[in-house]
């Protein structure tokens, strides 16, 4: 190397190397090249300012240009340039690598996710039906008043838990108390009716007596009178007697032949009497049962002013209120059995097969995101939504498009998330279904249960 060539690289280096390096000289061709080697390293390494790079720039230009002319015949070095530029990659290239680091290493999560995922489906997915026409029920009771009054007391709130039996609310029990009364007035009177006819029946029953002893008589004095009228007629035939003293004899045989006759007419009105007392205290009996009955529905009623919750539950959508007026059949408020909760959920027809009574169900409930609720499905309806609604479809007229019904499927929810009472009624849920756990097709439990 010349020592024109050298003294220009020793300039070009001069414009970005630190002052240690800015005052070595190349002595020889082997010293300019390391010399040439450390400013590319030393220009990678410190950065310069915007000023000196500019005005060191220029200077270089111009001193180039006269090395360059001076030099014996070496080609030109271009200003600005160094030999160890061409060899390494400036910052563009280094960005260029780390975006295609970038993009192969979202490529290889994406392929390792998708692959994930496919997986997933090939060995759990493809068994799981899935719907989000899903919904949290219960067997609400809904709280009649039975019978009329004003509210005298109310003794629950809304969304208050109350156990069966509790007091929800009292009427007003004035009237009742009164047809209690009066109910237990007519049982009194019937009785006494009932024991004057049995009296009655016993004074028949003596008179019947009487009369038979009557009878008795009658029929003695008319044995009398036949055989007296038998004497008297055979000495009549003897004239030992007169005439007018068989016609006395006969006499009194016809009157006693009627007083027995009439004794006895006598012993069967008796026993006609004592046949009407008994008709009369069949009647008195009848009288005091209907009494006793009244009495029965006016404690009923009466009761029935101190309305009670029938089953466990929570009271909601609460109606009476103190002073009010209730009619017999006015609601008073609601029963939500939350510890009996379950799901109904309306899967597509075309997706019952594999759905059994009995398969385990996966439940997501939208208010409780992240949280794992498990049921089993309990029973399928025997017809699709449509069929049990108001309006059922009749596709025999018009125009027909084909749609795809839903079928109600009853799912059990776990006891354990039931008396939790955290599920509402009418929550929205997504069931999944695995078709691997339900009863085998054509089992004796499917076969009870469809």
């Amino acid at each position: 190397m010349t020592k024109a060539k050298a003294s220009a690289v020793a300039y070009r280096t001069d414009r970005s190397t630190p002052s240690a390096v800015k005052g070595a000289v190349a002595d020889s061709p082997q010293e300019a090249e390391r010399l040439v080697r450390d400013t590319a390293e030393s220009r990678q390494d410190a950065p310069v300012a915007g000023s000196e790079a500019k005005s060191g720039k220029a200077s270089g230009k111009a001193e180039a240009k006269t090395d360059r002319g001076s030099s014996d015949g070496e080609p030109p070095v271009k200003a600005g340039t160094s030999p160890a530029r061409s060899g390494t990659g400036g910052p563009r290239s280094r960005r260029g690598g780390k975006a295609r680091l970038v993009l192969l290493v979202l490529l290889a999560c994406g392929i390792g996710f998708g692959s994930y995922e496919g997986y997933s489906w090939w060995a759990h997915g493809r068994f799981f039906e899935t719907t989000d026409d899903a919904y949290v029920s219960a067997d609400i009771t809904t709280i009649l008043s039975k019978v009329s009054g004003h509210v005298a007391a109310v003794e629950v709130d809304d969304n208050q838990t109350v156990k069966a039996g509790d007091v929800l609310v009292r009427l007003d029990d004035g009237d009742y108390r009164l047809a209690v009364r009066s109910a237990e007035d007519g049982i009194a009177s019937a009785k006494a009716t009932v024991e004057r006819i049995d009296r009655q029946i016993d004074a028949g029953r003596a008179s019947v007596e009487q009369a038979k002893a009557s009878v008795d008589a009658a029929a003695a004095r008319f044995d009398m009178a036949r055989t007296d009228y038998e004497r008297q007629k055979r000495l009549v035939a003897t004239n030992t007697t007169s005439q007018s003293t068989l016609d006395s004899a006969q006499a009194d045989l016809k009157e006693s032949r009627a007083n027995v006759a009439s004794a006895k007419a006598a012993v069967t009105l008796a026993q006609a009497n004592i046949d009407v007392l008994k008709a009369q205290r069949a009647e008195a009996v009848q009288a005091v049962q209907t009494a006793e009955t009244s009495l029965a529905k006016a404690q009923r009623d009466l009761g029935f002013t101190v309305i009670r919750a029938p089953v466990d539950g929570v009271v909601g959508n609460r109606a009476a209120e103190v002073g009010s007026y209730l009619q017999a059949g006015s609601r008073i408020a609601a029963m939500v059995p939350l510890e009996k909760v379950y799901v109904n959920a309306n899967f597509k027809e075309t997706q019952l097969e594999g759905i059994e009574p009995g398969a385990r169900v996966d439940i997501d409930v939208d208010a409780f995101p992240g949280e794992a609720i498990h049921g089993t499905v309990e029973s399928i309806s025997p017809a699709t939504g449509a069929v049990f609604s108001l309006l059922p479809p009749e596709n025999a007229t018009g125009n027909f498009t084909k749609v795809v019904q839903r079928v109600p499927v009853r799912i059990a929810v776990s006891r354990a998330e039931a008396e939790r009472g955290h599920l509402r009624a009418g929550m929205s849920v997504e069931a999944s279904v695995d078709t691997r756990t339900g009863s085998a097709p054509g089992s004796a439990a499917t076969a009870a249960l469809h």
